[in-house]
C-alpha cells in the first residue's frame, strides 16, 4: 500500500473514515503455522546473514509461510550478489529494497500493510517459579 506510513492504531483518538477500499478494514492478526526455516548460506555476506538471522526471531514471523521463507532466501542471495559485486548498481539496490518490503521488514512497511505487532503479555508468574511448580507436579509432590 503506498503513502505515508499510518498512525499506530494506539496513536488515534477513534478510527478514522478512509477514502477508497480501506474504510473499516481491520487490522489483521496472524497465526503461526508451522515452517521449516532454512539454514543461512554460509557464503552469504555478513549484512544478508544479520537480515536473515534478525527475520528468524521477528514479530512479524508470526506470518511467514513457507514461500516467504524461499522469497526472503532468494532476496538474500541477491544481496550478497550486490554487495560483493565491484560495481554496485543502484537499480538492483532499488529492486532488493522494494522486495524486502515485501516481507514487511520495517515498522513502516508493516502499518502500510495494516499489521501491527502487539507488546507481548506480561507474565503473571516468573519463569522460575512455573518451572518449579512443573517440576512438581511431574514428581507428585503437592505444592
Amino acid at each position: 500500500m503506498p503513502g505515508p506510513t499510518p498512525n499506530h492504531s494506539d496513536d488515534l483518538a477513534r478510527e478514522r473514515s478512509r477514502k477508497g477500499g480501506d474504510a473499516g478494514r481491520p487490522i489483521s492478526s496472524g497465526e503461526r503455522r508451522k515452517v521449516s526455516i532454512p539454514r543461512a548460506d554460509k557464503d552469504w555476506h555478513p549484512i544478508a546473514k544479520r537480515i536473515w538471522e534478525a527475520m528468524k526471531v521477528s514479530g512479524q514471523e508470526d506470518y511467514y509461510q513457507q514461500t516467504d521463507w524461499a522469497y526472503a532466501y532468494s532476496l538474500c542471495d541477491d544481496l550478497t550478489y550486490y554487495k560483493k559485486a565491484e560495481r554496485r548498481s543502484p537499480e538492483m539496490l532499488k529492486a532488493i529494497m522494494t522486495a524486502m518490503e515485501r516481507l514487511l521488514l520495517t515498522e513502516g512497511d508493516r502499518r502500510r500493510a495494516r499489521i501491527e505487532l502487539a507488546e507481548p503479555e506480561p507474565e503473571t508468574e516468573p519463569a522460575s517459579v512455573h518451572a518449579i511448580t512443573e517440576y512438581r507436579r511431574e514428581l507428585g509432590v503437592a505444592p
